[in-house]
């Protein structure tokens, strides 16, 4: 099936340098289009990537979102032995045809080829490796290579900073991302419940460093690497450091909202 209209991606990677926003009101306050966005932290079945291809589809039908993001390794969960995902893997075809359906632009986390630890760019026109993520933790450097740069997807005149877990701790990845130009820092994560205060205390230090809108998409449920009760609590901050929308600590649940210029506020749905 064909996308109901297409998505507009592009990447802005390679160098890190300042982005000039461009005023469309010629001297007025910037208006765009609202963006809805969505972050959801799916069931996971530990390596099943069909199974959780399946979950990233439900899920993006049901957020009617344009951009849906998703935990850190959403798609094989936090297992550093699973077996890299391809973007031609035909287990993800189910989440492709949902992406096609609902015009939307799903984040999902996978390892890749390289070794990386990766957010996929899914749209129903096919998936590609959008970012890998630049700082790791002890156990995934015995694995995994480092990114070795910061990446922004332009959505629909939106610009899309793209962050996963440890680079939210890290001040120099959202600087550096922030210098390319950014509306939204998007990441996917993965705490542990006992550690769930951490990614409050780093969306709030973005947000106020950058006045930008942070959206987190965090893992719930267990999984591997000793993560038997994952923090969950998905949520989105505004440009000025409040809390903006929050969902709870089960798999399954999500928050959307619609993002618009930060003079004039946002929606919940």
């Amino acid at each position: 099936m064909r996308p109901r209209y297409e998505v507009i991606l592009r990447v802005d990677h390679g160098a890190d340098r300042p982005t000039e926003r461009v005023d469309h009101t010629r001297g007025g306050a910037e208006s765009r289009t609202p963006l809805r966005l969505a972050v959801v932290q799916p069931p996971c079945v530990p390596l099943d990537v069909a199974a959780n291809a399946r979950a990233h589809a439900a899920a993006v039908r049901a957020a009617r979102a344009r951009l849906v993001v998703f935990p850190e390794l959403s798609l094989t969960g936090y297992e550093l032995d699973a077996p890299v995902v391809s973007v031609d893997d035909p287990r993800l075809a189910p989440l492709v045809e949902a992406c096609a359906e609902a015009g939307a632009l799903a984040l999902a986390g996978a390892p890749v080829t390289g070794d990386h630890i990766a957010m996929l760019a899914v749209t129903g026109g096919g998936v590609t490796v959008a970012y890998r993520k630049m700082w790791l933790g002890d156990a995934e450097a015995r694995r995994f290579r480092p990114g070795d740069t910061p990446v922004v997807l332009d959505v629909d005149g939106w610009r899309v900073g793209l962050a996963i877990c440890k680079d939210t701790g890290v001040a120099a990845h959202a600087d550096r991302t922030a210098a390319l130009g950014i509306d939204v820092y998007a990441a996917g994560v993965l705490e542990s419940a006992s550690d769930a205060a951490v990614t409050d205390q780093r969306a709030h230090r973005i947000t106020t460093a950058h006045r930008v809108w942070v959206a987190v998409a965090s893992f719930a449920g267990s999984t591997g690497g000793g993560y038997t009760e994952a923090a969950g609590r998905s949520g989105v901050w505004t440009p000025d450091g409040e809390e903006y929308a929050r969902a709870g600590t089960d798999p399954g649940e999500s928050v959307s909202v619609n993002l618009t210029s930060p003079d004039r506020g946002g929606g919940r749905g």
